[in-house]
């Protein structure tokens, strides 16, 4: 493996930045379970085909030592046979988001993978010809022992979510390296806490910045429209345990006024939560650079 880029300039403080990769289409049923299509179609209108346009959004973390990357959506390499099933579209890529902060895939020195779903880890993998190679030739590539033994044998429900082409490259780089649930090895401001019932083990990192705690939902949370807790998808391999977790992390996340980051929702960046008339609910919405 290549060393690590050298940062010229020590930033003062850690900066966070959005890294849009553009969207695609998910049929809105799957997205929202048992929810009602009349009650969940004012909340993320559907085209003719019932399917739902959605966002792929990363997050950027720098300090002066690292360039950290959470998730890189879908990609590129698949064929389009493939991508007609989900419609990526929009002006945004992940190269082009990176570059418009002044970066380029060989300064990013650590990627996190919420988990291996291809619409989180398809853009950590290009295709050269017959090859396939890790897109981030210098970084460290970050999963857990217990989601990536569930990834590579994967079971009947997730295995087209599984596509060994975005996983098994980052292992035969040596590229590749575990942490542990609540693990702050990563960064000292960044725990990657775990939740199962989307997945086994999908991190949802921690991230203490300006003094309060961002959290990267991931897939516990994919939208505000996700927020009550008997809004759980489908795709949820095991959905009462999602709305345990999900029950706790709302508690928590009032208590501490946790800022949330959601990388599903086409529309809505960061949130803060109201308690309101008892309902949890999300409260002031606002993009991440106004913070």
């Amino acid at each position: 493996m290549r060393s690590r880029p050298v940062f010229i300039c020590i930033l003062a403080g850690m900066k966070l930045h959005t890294i849009n990769t553009g969207f695609f289409k998910l049929d809105g049923g799957a997205m929202f379970g048992v929810v009602p299509k009349s009650m969940w179609s004012r909340l993320n209108v559907p085209d003719e085909r019932n399917l739902c346009t959605w966002a792929m959004r990363c997050l950027l973390i720098e300090d002066g030592k690292q360039l950290i990357l959470i998730d890189c959506g879908l990609g590129n390499k698949q064929d389009a046979k493939f991508f007609s099933h989900y419609e990526p579209h929009g002006e945004d890529s992940l190269e082009k988001s990176l570059r418009a902060k002044g970066y380029d895939f060989s300064d990013v020195t650590d990627v996190v993978l919420s988990h291996l779903h291809f619409d989180h880890c398809g853009g950590a993998v290009k295709r050269e010809g017959e090859r396939l190679l890790p897109v981030f030739p210098n970084a460290v590539y970050w999963s857990n022992a217990a989601h990536w033994d569930w990834a590579v044998n994967p079971n009947p429900r997730e295995k087209a979510s599984f596509l060994k082409e975005n996983i098994l490259p980052l292992q035969e780089s040596g590229q590749l390296r575990f942490s542990e649930s609540g693990s702050r090895e990563l960064h000292p401001e960044i725990a990657l806490e775990t939740v199962s019932g989307h997945t086994e083990s999908m991190f949802v990192p921690h991230i203490s910045y300006k003094g309060k705690t961002l959290v990267y939902m991931a897939d516990l949370m994919p939208s505000v429209a996700h927020v009550p807790v008997n809004y759980v998808m489908a795709y949820d391999t095991r959905p009462l345990l999602t709305m345990e977790e999900k029950g706790r992390f709302l508690k928590k996340a009032l208590e501490e006024k946790y800022v949330l980051f959601f990388e599903h929702d086409a529309l809505n960046e960061c949130a803060v939560l109201d308690p309101g008339d008892g309902r949890v609910r999300a409260g002031e919405i606002f993009r991440l650079e106004e913070w």
